[in-house]
């Protein structure tokens, strides 16, 4: 997961771009809106298909979900009621009534899923191609993981390593539209910067402003935060939603200004550091280098190519319900080629 390792792995990335743009296109030139939601998630599930194991979900190719891809989303829903128990023991008597019965179900065959597809990437073996498990397979000694951990590892990292990432990408495409002005220098500053599509690349888009930083971990003997001695082995743990919409964090924290992160004066008393979407620590997201380089990419190959006009339909999208991730509701965008 370090940037040397994906960079390796960018021909990938590209081809699905390049699939995705593809499509788009064919969309385009037919005068037709899109729900550009489901493209974002087409593609990131593909692109995670073939880098965990070796296998895209052909949802690009189909324009449709893998039946996976749907139970990945209730799943996730069921993680919402997971932790309700676990928060509260006593319910634990009352789970079999509790729990939803179609989302149990959908977990057992996303498991199996996993298992099946996981074990078929072992038994071909092979290290070459530079995908998760050739990683994992090169390294893989008797302090490697086991049959039983890998196949968990890859059930998290399909659902770690797309959805989060189309949400992401859905955010910034639908604030984008909400703010023209936004839009438009972000626009410009691609199409200026960028004369034909092939010098659109990691190398150089990785020169984002945007990037986040982690912190490093204190010792586990202990640590001073905001002057309260925390004792060692203590979880800590801060709602990330509160800390970013907090007037104490940001100066106008509902608004969307990607100039408070490129040294605008405005905003010099934004507490940036509590923007942490990968959390900290040891622990923190190991996807946070291939999150940034899926993003980067997309976006800016996607507004390269193509004008974008939200739909009426989609002004309120940001009114959604939660289960861990936001259930995501239709971006119907209009695409109008770019004329050069």
């Amino acid at each position: 997961f370090s940037e040397k390792a994906f960079r390796a792995q960018e021909d990938i990335l590209n081809h699905y771009v390049t699939l995705l743009i593809t499509k788009l296109t064919a969309k385009a030139n037919a005068n037709v809106a899109v729900d550009i939601v489901q493209w974002f998630n087409f593609t990131t599930f593909d692109l995670i298909g073939d880098l965990a194991f070796g296998q895209p979900f052909n949802c690009l190719d189909s324009a449709a979900y893998h039946p996976w891809v749907s139970l990945i989303f209730s799943n996730i829903k069921l993680g919402v009621f997971f932790e309700v128990l676990r928060r509260h023991p006593f319910l634990g008597c009352l789970k079999t009534f509790l729990l939803p019965k179609h989302l149990v179900q959908s977990q057992k065959e996303h498991r199996a899923l996993s298992e099946k597809t996981a074990k078929k990437r072992l038994e071909a073996g092979g290290t070459e191609r530079g995908d998760f498990m050739s990683y994992i397979l090169r390294h893989n000694d008797e302090k490697g993981m086991s049959e039983g951990e890998i196949i968990e590892n890859s059930s998290l990292l399909i659902i770690a390593g797309s959805e989060t990432t189309a949400t992401q990408l859905s955010g910034t495409t639908f604030w984008l539209l909400k703010n023209r002005d936004k839009y438009d220098k972000l626009v410009k500053e691609i199409r200026g910067r960028f004369g034909r599509e092939d010098e659109i690349d990691l190398v150089a888009v990785g020169g984002s402003p945007y990037t986040a930083r982690f912190a490093e971990t204190g010792s586990p003997k202990g640590e001073y935060i905001e002057g309260y001695w925390i004792p060692g082995n203590t979880s800590v743990a801060v709602p990330q939603w509160a800390s970013y919409q907090s007037s104490s964090n940001f100066r106008d924290p509902q608004k969307f200004v990607p100039e408070r992160w490129l040294g605008d004066p405005r905003y010099a008393d934004d507490v940036r550091g509590v923007l942490q979407p990968f959390s900290v620590g040891p622990r923190n997201c190991i996807g946070r280098n291939l999150a940034y380089a899926e993003m980067r990419l997309i976006m800016a190959r996607l507004l390269w190519n193509f004008d974008l006009e939200l739909m009426p339909e989609s002004e309120e999208w940001n009114k959604q319900r939660i289960y861990v991730l936001w259930e995501k509701g239709a971006v119907n965008v209009r695409l109008t080629p770019v004329v050069r």
